[in-house]
């Protein structure tokens, strides 16, 4: 199996509820986010690609155009985890990239919210 990945970043802000009376996520606060989508496939097409890296450009467009300098709790219908978050944008790349990666798969999506902490979405193997 041949994999590439990309990494995209934007910042946002978000509010996360239901957590106990302190907790710092309890307050407004913002993370300069890194998403970085994984593509695979077993076979690659010319001239030696899993796919273009140029096929993820819709990908960093959504991105910047939804949720760069957004309050996340605006953008999402869900509370806005990095595991939520990561689980979104694959569902995105699924929709909406698959057509134009050349056979790939969406393999899985990862969001960083600092530079040592990250969520993954990645489905169970059928």
């Amino acid at each position: 199996m041949f994999t590439i990945a990309k990494r995209f970043t934007f910042d946002a802000a978000h509010v996360l509820n239901g957590l106990p009376a302190g907790h710092k996520c309890g307050r407004l606060h913002g993370h300069t986010y890194t998403v970085e989508a994984e593509i695979a496939t077993a076979s690659l097409v010319p001239p030696g690609f899993v796919t273009d890296f140029a096929h993820l450009t819709p990908l960093r467009d959504y991105i910047n155009d939804e949720f760069d300098h957004e309050l996340l709790n605006d953008v999402l219908d869900v509370e806005p985890t990095a595991e939520a978050l990561a689980r979104h944008f694959f569902d995105w790349c699924v929709t909406m990239l698959t057509p134009d990666l050349d056979g790939a798969t969406v393999r899985a999506v990862r969001v960083w919210e600092t530079t040592a902490a990250w969520a993954e979405y990645r489905p169970e193997p059928a």
